[in-house]
């Protein structure tokens, strides 16, 4: 079973930039996906930014040309740089990944919160 653990996160104001860093641990395990999600108050968990084992990325569009996802494989390790932020992206972010048997795998979640 994959271990998710992030780090990052905080409190900044609107247009601020911050990272968040999530590393995956375990034994016997191939990740495929690696990503974020994010749920705000009242909202359902919504897709932040994916990125494959080749590098291939994915964005929402309310974050493309803001937010930056990155990945090393040899470290098992997913970034998520977020610059200009908005109080809209104010919520709990959820580090994710897909192994390369399909089973998902979740982080215990980390708060930005963004002030106006």
């Amino acid at each position: 079973q994959v271990r998710l653990v992030e780090s990052g996160g905080g409190l900044v104001q609107a247009g601020g930039s911050l990272r968040l860093s999530c590393t995956a641990s375990g034994s016997g395990f191939s990740i495929n996906i690696m990503g974020w999600y994010r749920q705000a108050p009242g909202k359902q968990r919504e897709l932040v930014a994916t990125i494959t084992s080749r590098y291939s990325t994915n964005y929402s569009d309310s974050v493309k040309g803001r937010f930056t996802i990155s990945r090393d494989n040899a470290k098992n390790t997913v970034v998520l740089q977020m610059n200009s932020l908005k109080p809209e992206d104010t919520a709990v972010y959820y580090c994710y990944s897909l192994d390369s048997w399909g089973h998902p795998s979740w982080g215990q979640g980390t708060q930005v919160t963004v002030s106006s």
